[in-house]
């Protein structure tokens, strides 16, 4: 079937243009009767009248002048088969019976349609595109598809019954790059600006939870610049998640480039520098995302008491519920209501430092004295517990024993590539800065 001349079609059924009959090729002329060579029976007189007759027909349809000549009226075509073709989307396999009854299908038919499509599209979210061909207004054909292309095509075969045939996502990889300065309001409304993905966001500040404190460290005017890599269909259009690849912060202080490699053997991947060597260290600089510091280490009216008092931690000001994580590997020694603290956790890290984590919200269920944390893992939720004046994390670090400012200690250097994985590491390194060059 061709319709590259047709419109654009409509979703409204209703808008549907006319059927347009399928050309029928005219049989072809009955085949003259095999001629006699032998002696003509026909008497000579009628023979003259024959002959006569012929000329004046062939002098009536000459043609006039160089005139091409005209043929006559094509046999009359017995009816064609009428065609209708429309494409719609859905949003979910279970809207594809009801849809095509909507369009005239027969009950039956839209029945089995729609479970031969289910069995193929399975439970994947997102919308469904459905093409649909209707011969005399009987199904004939539909194709159901992802936005990756997968899915299925569904036909009427010879014996009348419908058959399915899946399809196969056609998805190719593209990495694309976005770089934008820091404006006067939040990095996330500088990198949504720029062009980041919001979903990035927050793995971007990840990427520099080590190295740079989000609040105090950058400011406006500072450059960034994110890579990432996502799935394109056919189309060109983006499928699914992105994924962050490549991370550039730059204040006036210091710059970082980070690429992101999985070590053979490693769960996860993780942030690595140019020269191979982590980003990650010992404690994280802030164990809460998105957080503004609303009072930092030291000397301190203190808000409710109105006396002032040594603060011994940095207090994280955010909305309740926002999600705290373990500064590091560490051994849970207390979880649990503790008075002024309100709900309150303290972490014993492997080279014997401590951390506490103060008028929280919730503590995550698993959370219990005794067990295990490795570093990143969510241990409970900003709140306003105990003697607190609105929603925030109070944060402490402790080293034998004293408490010292979380914001001004070494963390220690992150683990370096082992040289039999350098070069692997390093070809992808080199194709994201050559991708980066190309684009920007």
């Amino acid at each position: 079937m061709q319709y590259r001349d047709d419109p654009e079609p409509s979703y409204d059924p209703r808008s549907w243009s006319r059927p347009r009959p399928v050309p029928v090729a005219a049989p072809a002329p009955p085949t003259p009767p095999p001629v006699d060579r032998g002696r003509s029976r026909v008497p000579l007189a009628a023979s003259a009248a024959i002959a006569l007759g012929g000329a004046i027909l062939a002098y009536a349809a000459r043609p006039a002048g160089d005139e091409a000549v005209t043929p006559g009226p094509a046999p009359t075509a017995t009816a064609g088969t009428s065609y209708d073709q429309r494409v719609l989307n859905i949003a979910a396999p279970g809207a594809i019976a009801p849809t095509l009854a909507s369009l005239g299908v027969a009950e039956d038919d839209a029945a089995r349609a729609a479970q031969l499509a289910q069995a193929a599209l399975g439970d994947t979210p997102g919308l469904i595109r459905l093409d649909v061909t209707l011969a005399d207004a009987t199904l004939h054909a539909v194709t159901a598809t992802h936005v990756d292309g997968g899915g299925v095509v569904i036909e009427r075969g010879g014996d009348n019954a419908l058959t399915a045939k899946p399809l196969s996502a056609k998805l190719t990889r593209r990495m694309r790059f976005v770089r934008g300065e820091l404006d006067g309001e939040s990095f996330y409304s500088s990198a949504v600006a720029a062009g980041v993905s919001d979903v990035l966001v927050g793995a971007f500040a990840n990427a520099f939870r080590y190295d740079f404190d989000i609040q105090r460290e950058v400011s406006a005017g500072d450059v960034f610049e994110a890579g990432f890599e996502e799935r394109v269909n056919a189309d060109g259009e983006a499928v699914g998640a992105p994924r962050l690849v490549y991370a550039f912060l730059s204040t006036p202080t210091k710059t970082r480039a980070l690429y992101q490699y999985r070590l053979p053997g490693d769960a996860e991947a993780e942030w690595f520098d140019s020269s191979g060597r982590s980003s990650r260290r010992s404690l994280m600089r802030t164990p809460v995302d998105a957080a503004r510091i609303s009072s930092g280490f030291g000397m301190r009216g203190h808000p409710i008491l109105g006396f002032r008092k040594m603060h011994r931690g940095t207090d994280f000001a955010a909305p309740t519920g926002t999600p705290i994580f373990a500064a590091g590997d560490a051994t849970v020694s207390f979880a649990g209501m503790k008075g002024a603290n309100g709900n309150f956790v303290r972490l014993r890290h492997d080279n014997g430092w401590e951390t506490l984590y103060l008028h929280m919200n919730r503590i995550a269920a698993a959370i219990v004295p005794g067990s295990r944390v490795a570093q990143g893992t969510q241990i409970g939720e900003v709140g306003t517990t105990g003697r607190s004046t609105g929603p925030h994390l109070h944060y402490e670090v402790h080293i034998d024993g004293q408490a010292v400012d979380p914001l001004s200690i070494e963390t220690g250097g992150g683990r370096a590539i082992p040289a039999a994985a350098m070069a692997a590491f390093r070809k992808i390194r080199d194709a994201i800065d050559a991708k980066r060059a190309e684009t920007m």
